[in-house]
């Protein structure tokens, strides 16, 4: 079965390259070439019309499986990017709380203080771009 996907997986990519189009371009004046042999029209059409069917069968499915690949894979990002969002206000939490409990006291460490104030900002416009990712790929 893994070798099935691997095959299928370099004629998916092997499909949609310049080399793709000379090759099915010499199959169709090919099969027209077939006149000059002495196939009658009506087969000719015959024979690309189950040709073009038969490959529009499997490029569909193999659209198919690009596809199903590509879900796999914005899955495996959208529960990163879930993770990532945890940890972001996690983290912006444990800042706030700091911040506060400096405040709290009347440190007069303005330094420290305007440190932490600047992390928490930047925790928080990191929190909101990751929110801004988790739309952008459909969560």
């Amino acid at each position: 079965m893994k070798r099935l996907e691997i095959i299928s997986e370099k004629l998916t990519g092997a499909i949609g390259t310049p080399i793709s189009i000379v090759i099915h371009t010499f199959l169709f004046v090919g099969i027209f070439a077939l006149k000059f042999i002495g196939y009658t029209i009506d087969d000719i059409l015959l024979i690309l019309t189950t040709v073009v069917s038969l490959e529009a069968i499997y490029l569909s499915i193999f659209i198919q499986m690009a596809v199903n690949k590509t879900t796999k894979s914005l899955a495996g990002v959208e529960r990163d990017i879930d993770d990532i969002q945890e940890d972001v206000e996690d983290l912006g939490d444990d800042v706030k709380e700091i911040s506060d409990d400096y405040i709290e006291e009347e440190q007069d460490d303005d330094e420290v203080i305007s440190a932490i104030k600047d992390i928490e900002n930047r925790l928080e416009k990191l929190h909101k771009d990751v929110i801004k990712m988790n739309k952008k790929n459909g969560s």
